[in-house]
């Protein structure tokens, strides 16, 4: 199946209360599945197509307050207009998974695919101090894995999850494992797993209240100290990354997505030519693996950061060796996805053939 398709098997499966969203390429088969598949005929989850972006992910939040696991689904332009919604779920440290399949920008730019929502996706994109947990599959596999893993994550720390898939995953069709269905929670299991939302106190005059406002300065500071908290316990325990040829590596490729398995290709390919290169493909965009890149990066003589953008990634990995070993970066833009030989030959262009 398609990785857009495996997204909404996986979401039934897991036991998803509510998907909210709305139709963009290259992602709208994710709600095109759901809507397929009529899961709230089977396990009374909720399907709804709103009149627009801002309109789902509000859904989203307003579903998220009361402890249901909730989602949603859109591509670059589409999630530009839900970062006020996100900034309001990262305030109200509320739980959610929103899933993002990159298409080329900025603006409409092009339905082709891209990786150019990087900056957005890890360092904020809406307004305020807050992170989400970010996820970058690069098999179809990863795409039904990490609806599972992004929501139980969400809710282990109140936070919101994303996973940051470009078009060429979500578009392309391989095999998949789905996971087992998963009963929804009871009302009962809501409550005892979400004592903050709105619906954690039936029965007492005392009511929940979910907001993002803090009209009292010193408050709204403990508020955002709590949340650093919050974030550094994730950088501290849920950084992922997949490291393959790195044990003796001259040269060092940092790539994600569907650009990484380019990149494997490439690097097979350059084994064969004597040209010893590693690859470390992070797992998580935030928290990014520093110390795994530091560590592969030890006894190197170059990185090459390989992205589907204009160099966004190589920002982190530059910060992640401090100058010690020279970083370059490869390319393609506007929906075009480089080939391994190009992979290979820029490498040799910016190290080996300088």
């Amino acid at each position: 199946m398609k990785g857009n398709e495996a997204i909404a098997h996986a979401a039934i499966r897991y036991g998803a209360d509510g998907y909210f969203g709305y139709p963009i390429t290259p992602q709208s088969e994710v709600l095109e599945t759901l809507e397929a598949l009529m899961p709230w005929e089977t396990t009374g989850m909720v399907v709804l197509q709103a009149e627009s972006e801002v309109s789902s992910i509000n859904m989203v939040y307003g579903g998220a307050a009361t402890g249901k696991a909730v989602m949603t689904s859109s591509s670059s332009p589409g999630v530009s207009l839900m970062q006020e919604g996100i900034s309001y779920l990262a305030a109200s440290e509320l739980p959610a998974l929103i899933v993002n399949v990159m298409r080329g920008g900025p603006g409409l730019g092009t339905i082709h695919p891209s990786q150019s929502d990087y900056f957005q996706a890890t360092k904020g994109g809406g307004h305020g101090d807050y992170h989400l947990i970010v996820l970058a599959p690069s098999t179809v596999q990863e795409m039904a894995d990490f609806v599972a893993l992004g929501f139980d994550l969400a809710f282990k720390y109140r936070t919101p999850s994303m996973i940051l898939a470009d078009g060429i995953v979500g578009q392309m069709m391989e095999k998949v494992v789905l996971p087992p269905q998963r009963p929804r929670r009871t009302a009962e299991q809501i409550k005892e797993q979400c004592p903050w939302a709105v619906t954690g106190r039936e029965g007492s005059r005392k009511r929940n209240v979910v907001t993002s406002l803090e009209l009292d300065s010193a408050v709204m500071e403990k508020n955002n100290e709590r949340f650093q908290r919050t974030y550094r316990e994730i950088e501290k325990n849920e950084v992922r990354y997949e490291a393959r040829y790195t044990e003796d590596a001259d040269y060092l490729i940092v790539a994600f997505g569907s650009i990484a398995r380019i990149c494997l290709k490439a690097i097979e390919d350059a084994r064969k030519e004597g040209i010893k290169i590693g690859l470390v493909r992070p797992i998580t965009l935030w928290p990014f693996p520093f110390d795994a890149i530091r560590e592969a990066a030890r006894n190197v003589k170059g990185i090459l950061c390989v992205e589907i953008n204009a160099g966004q990634m190589i920002e982190d990995v530059r910060l992640a060796v401090s100058d010690r070993v020279p970083v370059c970066h490869f390319g393609r833009m506007g929906g075009i996805v480089p080939n391994p030989q190009e992979v290979l030959d820029a490498l040799k262009k910016d190290f080996i053939n300088k």
